[in-house]
C-alpha cells in the first residue's frame, strides 16, 4: 500500500509539473529572461545565480574553500581575533576599545567545515542583548547585511569605510554568522552559540535576540525552536532566548506564494486579465506545496519549479521592475551594486586583519541555494506558536515595496498562525510606528506577537530606512511595542 501511495504522489508530481509548464508554453520565448527554461533539476542553480547577479555580486567560486593552511582551534572549537579593519578613518579608539571580533567555528560532525562569524560589542554598553543576524538566500554571506543594512559602518565608493550612525550595534552586542552546511542548520548554529558563550561568559547572561531577513523566515524559527529545546532539556549553557525577529522573510511558501498575485494586482503590477490568468498557477502552487509538506524529498523541488511560475510571471510582465523594490527597476540584470563588499574583503590588507588567510571570500552560493532547495518550500511557521506561548516575542516586519517576500503575505501567515492569542492579534488595532514624530510604518501586535509594515522600504528595511529599523529594534527589545491601543486607527495590516 505505502509503496502504491508514494507512486500515486510521484505522478500527481509530474502532472503538475507539466500542467504549470503547458500553461506557460505560450511564454517560451521570453522564459529565458526570468530563468525558467526547461524542467531540469539546473533550474534552481540558475535561478540562483539570477538572484546573485541582481545584487551584482559575481563570487569567484561556489564555496568557500580553505587550502593550504591549517588553522589550529583550541578545545573551543573556536578561534577568534580581535581587528581593527583599514581604511576606517582614526577615530582614536584602540583595537581592545573597539571590541570587533573576527573568528572561525568548526562544526560538529563535518570533517573540516568551519563557519565564519564577526562579533561587534555594543557602542553602548556590554549590557546590551546579544543579537545574531542572519541573511538568507539561502548560501548568502551576512556580510551584505553587515556593510549594507544595521552594522557598525558601511562601504564608501573608494572602498574606505564609514561609521553607520543607525548600526544595531549601537543598542546590542551583535554577530553576523555565515551559513553553516546545507544540513543541519539549527543544530550547527546552536552548537556555535555554546561555543561563543563559553568563549565569552561575561555575555551568558545577557537577553538574547535571533534576526535576520529573507530565507532566514526559514532559519530563524528552526534555530529558536533548538534554542529553546536546548534550555528545557538543560543541554549545556542556558541561553537567555527572549525573541526572534523575521524581516521580509520566507516563512510560510503556502500562503506566501499565493500572496503574489493579490500583491501585484493591488501594486498595478499585472492587470486584471492576467490576475485572472494566473489563478490556476496559484492553485497548482498549493497543491504542490500540499504534496511538499506530506512528501518532502522531490515533490518539494516540483513545488518550487510550480510556484515560481507565478514570481517568475509577474516579474516578466512588471517589465524589470526591481523586485526586492519596485519602486526601481533592474538596469539590465542588475538590481543593486554590492560589488564593493566582494572587492573590499578580498583586499589583502582586509585579509590580513581579519586573519583569514588566502580564503576566496563567496558573496552568495549557488551550490549552496540548489542544495537547499528541497527546504525551500516547506512550512516553518509551524514552530513558532509553541514560543509564543512560552512568551517568547516574535516581531515580523516587511517594506511595503518588496515584491519577492512581500508584506502582504507575511501579514497573512502571521494572522493565520494558530495559537491561543490568534483572535485577540486579529482584532488588535492598527496603530502608527512613528520615528521622531514621522510616521514610518503601520503595526498591529498582542501579547508576543508584532507585525509591522514599514513605509518607504523594500526587501533590505535597514538599509532603506535605517533610523527606523533601529528604532523598531531598540523598542521591541525594550517591550516598546506596538503603541498604546488608543493610538490605533482601523487600516488593515
Amino acid at each position: 500500500m505505502a509503496s502504491i501511495l508514494s507512486f500515486s504522489h510521484f505522478i500527481l508530481s509530474l502532472l503538475l509539473l507539466f500542467l504549470t509548464f503547458t500553461t506557460n508554453y505560450t511564454l517560451a520565448e521570453t522564459e529565458s529572461n526570468i530563468f525558467m527554461s526547461s524542467p531540469s533539476l539546473e533550474y534552481p542553480k540558475t535561478q540562483a545565480e539570477k538572484l546573485i547577479r541582481a545584487l551584482n555580486l559575481f563570487p569567484r567560486n561556489e564555496v568557500n574553500n580553505h587550502a593550504g593552511q591549517d588553522y589550529k582551534l583550541r578545545t573551543s572549537r573556536i578561534v577568534e581575533k580581535k581587528f581593527k579593519f583599514p581604511f576606517l578613518g582614526d577615530s582614536g579608539a584602540s583595537v581592545e576599545d573597539l571590541g570587533h571580533h573576527a573568528g572561525y567555528y568548526r562544526l560538529l560532525h563535518t570533517k573540516d567545515a568551519r563557519m565564519f562569524y564577526f562579533f561587534f560589542e555594543s557602542r553602548n554598553s556590554k549590557m546590551d542583548p546579544v543579537v545574531i543576524w542572519l541573511t538568507g538566500g539561502p548560501g548568502c554571506s551576512s556580510e551584505l547585511a553587515l556593510f549594507y543594512e544595521n552594522g557598525p559602518f558601511q562601504i564608501t565608493s573608494n572602498l574606505s569605510l564609514a561609521w553607520n550612525d543607525f548600526g544595531w550595534d549601537k543598542v546590542s552586542n551583535l554577530i553576523y554568522v555565515d551559513q553553516p552546511d546545507e544540513e543541519g542548520v539549527s543544530n550547527d548554529l546552536y552548537d556555535f552559540l555554546q561555543a561563543f558563550f563559553k568563549e565569552h561568559p561575561q555575555y551568558e547572561k545577557n537577553d538574547f535576540y535571533i534576526t535576520g531577513e529573507s530565507y532566514a523566515g526559514h532559519y530563524i524559527p528552526a534555530f529558536a525552536a533548538r534554542v529553546h529545546q536546548g534550555n528545557k532539556n538543560k543541554e549545556g549553557l542556558h541561553i537567555n532566548l527572549k525573541g526572534l525577529a523575521i524581516g521580509n522573510g520566507l516563512t510560510n511558501p503556502e500562503i506566501q506564494y499565493t500572496a503574489y498575485t493579490d500583491y501585484a494586482i493591488n501594486m498595478k503590477l499585472i492587470t486584471q486579465s492576467d490576475y485572472n490568468s494566473m489563478k490556476k498557477s496559484v492553485s497548482l502552487c498549493q497543491q504542490a506545496i500540499k504534496l511538499c509538506d506530506a512528501n518532502g524529498g522531490s515533490s518539494c523541488v516540483t513545488a518550487y519549479m510550480v510556484c515560481s511560475n507565478i514570481f517568475n510571471k509577474i516579474v516578466r510582465i512588471s517589465g524589470g521592475k526591481n523586485y526586492y523594490d519596485i519602486r526601481k527597476k533592474c538596469e539590465g540584470n542588475l538590481c543593486y551594486d554590492f560589488s564593493n563588499m566582494e572587492d573590499f574583503l578580498s583586499l589583502k590588507s582586509v585579509r590580513d586583519a581579519l586573519g583569514v588567510g588566502d580564503i576566496d571570500f563567496v558573496s552568495c552560493s549557488s551550490t549552496v541555494y540548489k542544495a537547499m532547495v528541497t527546504d525551500l518550500m516547506k512550512n516553518l511557521e509551524v514552530g513558532i506558536p509553541a514560543l509564543l506561548e512560552d512568551g517568547i516575542k516574535l516581531l515580523v516586519y516587511a517594506g511595503e515595496y518588496d515584491l519577492i517576500c512581500n508584506w502582504l503575505g507575511n501579514s497573512r501567515w502571521v494572522h493565520a498562525m494558530e495559537w491561543s492569542g490568534q483572535k485577540a492579534f486579529a482584532a488588535a488595532p492598527t496603530v502608527p510606528f512613528s520615528v521622531e514624530g514621522v510616521e514610518a510604518g503601520l503595526q498591529k501586535g498582542h501579547g508576543p506577537l508584532t507585525f509591522i509594515k514599514v513605509h518607504d522600504a523594500g526587501h533590505m528595511v535597514p538599509m532603506d530606512q535605517p533610523k527606523a529599523s533601529l528604532e523598531m529594534l531598540r523598542r521591541w527589545m525594550n517591550g516598546k511595542v506596538p503603541l498604546t491601543q488608543e493610538e490605533g486607527h482601523l487600516a488593515p495590516i
